[in-house]
């Protein structure tokens, strides 16, 4: 049922026209986490929903993307990479125009769910590619440097862009943005890239696709619905319950199964494994980073929706260069433990050193160095996760490797956002309980400075979760520092 292989032993000439039409692809998948978030307030006003519905705009993209990743991964190894990256992108870019046009909340809602589920398909096409079309060459730390910087800084130019898209143009132009994104890939995909073996049905596992996907379904659920509720709600704790009780129904399952989801060797191999941790701790703070930052910069410092972005920009770029320089030069010669235990040391650091804002503190006093340590430990510690969790996989499993990657990715930024809100919700609250009352006494002006100070307690005490995890993660990686000789030959220099 199939065609040709998926890698030859001579590099292919076209890889680094490749390397972009992937890119600008996963950019696209990545940025439409955050590119709404901005935009958010004018979609409200303009199709009239209630702030507990807005969660949902976000919720919706989140829960249809992280239970769908393994099936997404898997229906490349069937089918093929280049196809199921080509219909991704067709299907993100009609999806795109249907939630740019919406004429309701639950248009919209419908939209943003659909997205998810073509951004399942296209995640894991596009890093599996990767994998197989640098697979055994000299510029596979190239690469991955690249892309790692886009899955690390591609939030951050979400807002920055959907800043500039609704302040100049509207609401609507963040997602018809994606058009133009995807037009482009599709352009660059069908001559580029090579057609691939299609391993066919061979009995799909679909007890298996249904336990994992409801997995993850309960998990991003269950979190999204704690920041718009709370932990004590059954919603909350009774879908966090059942994602964790069918975690181990899924790993009984794969264990068996004829035909895996997800073949369990994939993960256990003590790199790839912890590298999968490394990046779930990354993407649980990463988003606590953006999400605050963003609130602070608007809410305390009255900074416009572009000079929000703007002010993220120094962040992306130190992302970007830590990125290239963790899998060009470090990662062949140390291996991976140093770069990611060491990256998410390095953002623990930028967390604590955060929790210094105050309610009128400076941003290139208070904010920019912080956000700066953050971007290296981050570019570190992506580029040398993504690299190392499909590193050593064989052609068949590059699909569901890649989605396991971008799975915990996802898991870990639907965690970090849920966690991260409610903890800093309840934390200003408790402060304006401590606080209110003699604030209500001194005046309108003492009350309206509580407040303020009430945000920013609930902020620096997100930050400090944030450090918790980033720490804690490193603790329980697992990653091995190989000798010189096999760290050389970890990736090919």
């Amino acid at each position: 049922m199939s065609s040709s292989t998926d890698t030859t032993n001579t590099p292919d000439p076209r890889r680094w026209l490749i390397l972009a039409v992937i890119g600008l692809a996963q950019l696209m998948v990545v940025l439409d986490i955050s590119v709404v978030n901005i935009a958010l307030p004018s979609a409200q006003a303009a199709l009239h929903f209630s702030d507990t519905d807005r969660q949902w705009i976000i919720t919706a993209y989140a829960l249809s993307f992280g239970s769908l990743l393994l099936f997404g991964g898997k229906l490349g190894d069937i089918f093929g990479r280049k196809v199921t990256f080509i219909v991704g992108l067709i299907g993100f870019a009609i999806v795109s125009a249907v939630g740019g046009a919406a004429t309701s909340f639950l248009m919209l809602v419908v939209a943003r769910a659909c997205q998810g589920a073509f951004g399942a398909l296209l995640a894991p096409a596009a890093l599996s590619l990767l994998t197989t079309t640098f697979s055994d060459s000299r510029d596979r730390g190239k690469a991955f440097g690249v892309y790692g910087a886009i899955a690390g800084g591609g939030a951050a130019v979400g807002v920055l862009l959907g800043g500039l898209l609704t302040e100049y143009l509207s609401w609507r132009w963040c997602l018809y943005v994606n058009l133009i994104f995807a037009v482009i890939a599709i352009a660059g995909a069908v001559p580029l890239l090579p057609r691939q073996t299609r391993l066919g049905w061979h009995g799909l596992d679909l007890f298996g696709l249904v336990v994992g996907a409801g997995s993850m379904f309960c998990l991003v659920y269950g979190f999204a619905n704690a920041s718009t509720h709370n932990w004590h709600t059954p919603s909350t704790w009774g879908f966090l319950a059942a994602g964790v009780l069918l975690l181990p129904l899924f790993v009984i399952r794969e264990a068996r199964a004829k035909n895996p989801l997800l073949p369990l060797g994939v993960i256990a191999d003590r790199n790839r494994g912890g590298a999968n941790i490394g990046v779930l701790a990354a993407g649980a703070g990463i988003f606590g980073i953006f999400l605050f930052l963003t609130f602070y910069l608007r809410q305390n410092l009255g900074y416009s929706p572009v000079g929000t972005g703007l002010a993220f920009l120094p962040m992306i770029a130190m992302i970007m260069i830590f990125s290239n320089l963790a899998n060009i030069v470090l990662l062949p010669r140390i291996g991976p433990k140093p770069l990611i235990s060491g990256g998410l040391l390095a953002a623990a650091g930028a967390m604590v050193w955060l929790t210094g804002i105050g309610a009128h503190t400076s941003y290139v006093h208070d904010v920019l160095g912080p956000t700066l340590l953050a971007g290296a430990g981050l570019g570190f510690n992506f580029a040398a996760g993504l690299n190392t969790g499909t590193f050593g996989v064989t052609a068949a499993t590059a699909g569901v490797a890649s989605a396991t990657v971008n799975t915990m990715q996802q898991i870990g930024g639907s965690i970090g956002t849920s966690l991260l809100t409610t903890v800093a919700t309840q934390s200003g609250n408790d402060f304006i309980r401590v606080h209110g009352r003699a604030a209500a006494a001194g005046g309108p002006a003492a009350a309206k400075a509580v407040a303020g100070q009430a945000l920013v307690h609930g902020y620096t005490t997100a930050f400090w979760w944030s450090a918790a995890i980033f720490a804690g993660q490193r603790t329980a990686s697992g990653l091995r520092v190989p000798p010189r000789s096999e760290a050389i030959s970890f990736i090919p220099w």
